[in-house]
């Protein structure tokens, strides 16, 4: 992964856990553009990171963020995810 400069949209109301899990769901989609990532690995994240962000509002409000300072969109790399008929996928 390159090192990019950039926060993690966050909220402040998450435990250490929380934030871990939605972290980590971050780091998968950042994966999942810059060199692949496992479909099953992508979406036990995923799962785990809506235990965490279960509302729509909130997901779309966190995947303009991460959009915004990381340029990686949640919504295609979940779609793609989703549709991927290999056991790894890359965004394009």
């Amino acid at each position: 992964m390159n090192n990019q400069n950039y926060q993690y949209p966050m909220d402040a109301d998450w435990s250490k856990t929380e934030l871990v899990t939605v972290i980590t769901f971050y780091q998968a989609v950042e994966q999942a553009y810059e060199q692949g990532c496992l479909v099953a690995k992508f979406l036990t994240a995923y799962q785990a990171f809506k235990a965490v962000v279960p509302g729509k509002a909130d997901e779309k409000r966190l995947d303009r963020e991460f959009k915004q300072v990381s340029g990686y969109s949640i919504y295609r790399a979940v779609q793609a995810a989703k549709k991927a008929t290999k056991k790894q996928f890359r965004m394009e």
